[in-house]
């Protein structure tokens, strides 16, 4: 009696489910009673159909949509990786190009450097500069050719927007070039539209050099280009070294005032082509103590 009331209320409780499994059963068991015969539904056949059609449609509309989701849930993993593949090519293609654009630019001032007109009857080497010196006395850049590759203390250094300095020692690999704006630094200069002579000192600011002992007579305009004289020994004559600025005409004595700016960017030195020196009456630095360099960048 217990047995028969407990499966009542199973029967009782899960009503619902049995009910849809004997409607979906029913066409099921006409099928296969029947085989391969076609007959035309019944009554109760069509009441089931009825009845059972949107559930069916429900569950195909569920499967299909588990389906579907899960189609774009690979794809969208699949375009992910696809994704992560192309940022990566992209990243190294930039890098690339980056490269290529460094190397284009060091071939364009390689080549300038190799079509400086021919100044001098001596060797012309290209050089790197890799370093900058500590000595807070002098301003001088370390580059990567020496005695073993031509160069000589007293050489000028040149870049093709204009004079950088002259070599004031050289070791067997490298060499330490004093800069044109060092106060150490002196050369003859002329105003090249003019003609008239000067001399250009350094005053340990990269942007400024002084002019000095142009007569006050002489025609000076703001932004006069002037080239070396080729009187000092050390360059030859027609390099570019500045133009002109700051021009002060005082009332009274021989000479007017006036600074240049370097053609040449100093914090941007990366190739240098050394020249010969013009003559052996070439002006002699005195001689300065070695020091450590130290490679550009360093603090």
């Amino acid at each position: 009696m217990q047995h028969s009331f407990d499966v009542l209320a199973l029967l009782k409780r899960h009503r619902e489910p049995l009910l849809v499994l004997v409607l979906l059963a029913y066409p099921l068991i006409q099928l296969l009673g029947t085989g391969a015969r076609v007959r035309e539904p019944n009554l109760v056949d069509r009441v089931l159909l009825g009845a059972t059609a949107p559930l069916q449609r429900a569950l195909v509309a569920a499967i299909d949509g588990a389906a579907g989701a899960w189609e774009r849930y690979v794809s969208l993993r699949r375009v992910e990786r696809e994704n992560r593949a192309l940022r990566g090519e992209v990243q190294a293609l930039r890098a690339e190009v980056g490269g290529m654009q460094e190397a284009r630019s060091e071939n364009e001032r390689l080549r300038r450097l190799l079509n400086y007109p021919e100044v001098g009857t001596g060797p012309r080497v290209v050089a790197r500069v890799v370093g900058l010196s500590p000595d807070a006395n002098r301003l001088t850049v370390r580059i990567d050719r020496g005695e073993a590759d031509g160069v000589r203390r007293n050489m000028p250094v040149v870049t093709s927007d204009g004079v950088v300095g002259q070599v004031l020692r050289a070791t067997g690999s490298g060499a330490d070039v004093l800069l044109l704006v060092d106060p150490n630094s002196r050369l003859g200069v002329r105003v090249q539209r003019t003609r008239a002579r000067a001399g250009a000192a350094g005053t340990g600011d990269d942007r400024l050099l002084r002019l000095d002992y142009l007569l006050r007579a002489e025609d000076l305009e703001e932004g006069d280009a002037v080239v070396t004289a080729g009187t000092d020994g050390v360059y030859p004559p027609g390099l570019m070294v500045g133009r002109a600025t700051r021009i002060q005409r005082q009332g009274s004595g021989m000479f007017l005032g006036a600074m240049l700016i370097p053609a040449v960017d100093f914090s941007r030195l990366e190739e240098v082509l050394v020249l010969s020196p013009t003559g052996s009456s070439a002006v002699l630095l005195p001689r300065a103590t070695p020091v450590p360099t130290r490679v550009e960048g360093a603090r």
